[in-house]
């Protein structure tokens, strides 16, 4: 650890101002020799702590409890010692860390004082109750001498919840008298910020069915204000060891909690606008995505001002603090009533975030009303300054992306807008921002990318819809890249195939699913899933893949009666393609073709009838739509059952992708749709989530294997 420099003359002022701080009247007399090494000790710990590399912020905590010991429990002490605190040039930023450990260090030191104090009151009351047999005026004399001038709030009931004590200390904490408190119900104390069980627990007690518990709870006082306190209470039996009483012990704890309300909140919010940060707008964005509704959807709205930097150039970076404030003013004004979170992300960029989205139009609506808010010149001092804005807008689904890619996606969108000449917003476009992030990230990491380990693959379950067992499973490379995180392939395959680093990819992802699937195979047999594998357009056009997939399943042991390729529309433009070669090599050699994405590309029936595939998967838009309150329902439902009445016509197996209800499963089923795989049935997941649903699969299931009927176990 790097110690600290010599103190200095700013080291040498804080040593005044902290030893004039602790001699002040609090309260408290101490010996001045004590005094002297107290402001010392304590003043040292502090330097080391605002200091020292690295940050050590128990050194600040310790301060803290070293002046609780000393008897220095005024809260103004610790108010005015966190001013001072934060008045110091602290190294590296640490000023609100310094000022949070020291005022930890602080309570808790307290707070083990008190419940010291807490403990003794109930061990003495306790005492008091066992010696009234024998000495009960004795007993009773010294037990309401520690009840009444106890320096927290006592209160004492019974077990069914009737107050029948209170002492001074507590009269005072509600400011209210003993007809105000005695004979009222424990149950009426009630507050709305009550934490979660809290009643519960006190059942259990009164019950007899504990002994004790501990809280922090809010009460009202007398005048309408809320006191926090820390609550203790204690069970009190009889010799036969039936409950008798209820003790409750409260600490005032007012002061502790604002304090940590106001680090709190300094901690999430931007204190130039008093906006949300970068740090609570990610969480609020997270929650989102934690547990949502099926087709819940959401919006972001990235925003960068135009020509800020001039600003902060030419008039200097205070007439650019006081633009943010006024910007982050009007786009509070502007969107907080309608229901939308502005946060501000840091510089000059700030973000809106639409929860329970009902479409683009509403994301768009939000852009122009930024765009809105921003129209008209703002004042600073003598300064008319016309501000303006672009406007990346972003509308998904919430179970089409991740906060991450939502947001980086948002981010490039908006670059797009500045491209297009800013002053305006642009939509989200899924093309451009597969161009955009695979030209800064595809082209400059992946060529080393597989040598560092840094993809791997998830697999998403297809289940039978006729008899809901697990049938296959497809496998579906993930980037997990060191600056961008975890990148989806549709973020970097298209770029991939066109640099030709689709070729190494797409070996190793056969070599990796194949050897999966063959393990899987040799645990669990023929209850183990088909594995169906994604093949780009570059390696379907490859002479070479049918020689490369025969060395891989040769290599891992794989039957290519289990092993599905897939492959989109466009990977055949005509009858005298080069790839149909390919494609019937493959077939040849055992393995299943599928055309992925059906419906997205030219859907030219002729070539799919000519195609060597056995398999069609129905793009996810199509069971997507289904939702759009834009589109007829019935319409799109009749569309899908001839889809999967021409499949079968053609002698195909029929999944259905992209399904997330129950019900969108079911009435799949009815129309024949004979596989069927989204987030209804499961997520890609690691192999291992994969392998504990196979083990719980029931035996004996009729399971479909190239033509023939087999059973489990067969």
């Amino acid at each position: 650890m790097t110690r600290a420099p010599e103190p200095s003359s700013g080291a040498e002022r804080f040593d005044e101002d902290w030893a004039r701080l602790l001699s002040g009247d609090h309260g408290t007399a101490v010996h001045p020799g004590l005094l002297d090494r107290l402001v010392s000790g304590t003043a040292g710990l502090l330097r080391r702590a605002q200091l020292d590399e690295p940050f050590e912020p128990h050194l600040a905590a310790e301060a803290g409890a070293q002046l609780v010991e000393a008897q220095f429990t005024d809260p103004i002490v610790l108010a005015r010692a966190v001013e001072l605190l934060q008045r110091q040039p602290a190294a590296d930023g640490r000023g609100p860390a310094l000022c949070g450990a020291f005022a930890a260090g602080w309570a808790a030191a307290l707070r083990e004082r008190t419940l010291r104090e807490q403990e003794a009151i109930r061990t003495a009351a306790d005492i008091a109750r066992k010696e009234a047999e024998k000495a009960l005026r004795a007993s009773e004399a010294r037990f309401r001498a520690l009840f009444e001038s106890a320096a927290i709030g006592i209160g004492i009931g019974d077990t069914h919840g009737n107050i029948l004590a209170v002492n001074k200390a507590l009269q005072e904490l509600f400011g209210a008298g003993p007809e105000d408190m005695i004979g009222r119900r424990v149950g009426d104390l009630v507050h709305p910020e009550d934490a979660d069980g809290v009643w519960d627990v006190y059942e259990e007690l009164v019950s007899g069915k504990r002994e004790y518990f501990q809280f922090d709870k809010p009460y009202y006082r007398q005048d309408g204000e809320v006191v926090w306190t820390h609550l203790t209470v204690s069970l009190i039996r009889d010799d036969d060891g039936t409950p008798q009483y209820q003790v409750a012990m409260l600490e005032d704890v007012t002061d502790r909690y604002r304090l940590q309300e106001r680090l709190r909140h300094q901690a999430t919010h931007d204190p130039l606008t008093g906006l949300p940060n970068r740090a609570a707008f990610f969480e609020r964005l997270e929650k989102l995505f934690e547990d949502p509704d099926p087709g819940a959807r959401f919006g972001l709205c990235y925003v960068d001002l135009d020509g800020f930097k001039v600003v902060n150039d030419s008039l200097g970076h205070d007439t650019g603090d006081q633009l943010l404030a006024a910007v982050a003013a009007r786009l509070k004004a502007a969107l907080n009533p309608l229901g939308h979170l502005v946060a501000r992300l840091g510089g000059d960029e700030f973000v809106v975030l639409l929860e329970n989205s009902r479409g683009e139009q509403e994301a768009v609506a939000a852009a122009k009303t930024v765009l809105k808010a921003l129209a008209g010149p703002v004042l600073i001092g003598d300064h008319k300054l016309a501000v303006g804005a672009s406007v990346g807008v972003l509308e998904r689904r919430v179970s089409t992306t991740t906060p991450g890619a939502a947001v980086r996606a948002a981010d490039l969108t908006l670059y797009r807008a500045k491209e297009a000449g800013r002053g305006r917003w642009t939509l989200f476009d899924p093309k451009e921002n597969a161009r955009a992030v695979s030209r800064y990230a595809v082209s400059v990491r992946m060529p080393a990318a597989l040598d560092r380990g840094e993809f791997f693959i998830d697999y998403q379950p297809l289940y039978a819809l006729a008899d809901g067992r697990l049938a296959a499973v497809e496998a579906l490379v993930r980037w997990r890249h060191p600056q961008l995180g975890v990148l989806g392939p549709d973020e970097f395959v298209t770029t991939a195939e066109e640099t030709g680093l689709i070729m190494p990819l797409g070996r190793w992802v056969l070599e990796q699913a194949c050897g999966q699937a063959a393990d899987w195979i040799r645990r669990f047999g023929d209850a183990a899933p088909q594995l169906n594998v994604n093949l780009a357009v570059r390696q379907a056009r490859s002479a070479a893949l049918v020689g490369d997939l025969n060395k891989i399943l040769d290599s891992t042991g794989l039957d290519p009666a289990r092993l599905q390729l897939e492959i989109t529309e466009s990977t055949v433009v005509g009858p005298e393609d080069e790839a149909l070669r390919t494609l019937h090599g493959l077939v040849e050699q055992g393995v299943s073709l599928a055309v992925d994405d059906f419906g997205t590309g030219w859907s030219n029936l002729a070539y799919l009838r000519d195609l060597p595939v056995s398999g069609l998967k129905i793009a996810g838009s199509f069971v997507g739509d289904l939702h759009d309150p834009a589109k007829d329902e019935e319409t799109g439902w009749r569309i899908v059952s001839g889809l999967v009445s021409m499949a079968h016509a053609l002698g195909l197996t029929v999944t259905a992708e992209g399904v997330e209800t129950r019900r969108d499963a079911e009435r799949l089923r009815v129309i024949g749709c004979d596989w069927a795989q989204g987030w209804h049935f499961g997520r890609p997941v690691r192999p291992s989530e994969i392998a504990r649903r196979i083990a719980e699969e029931p035996q004996g299931r009729p399971v479909a294997v190239r033509g023939r009927t087999v059973t489990h176990g067969d």
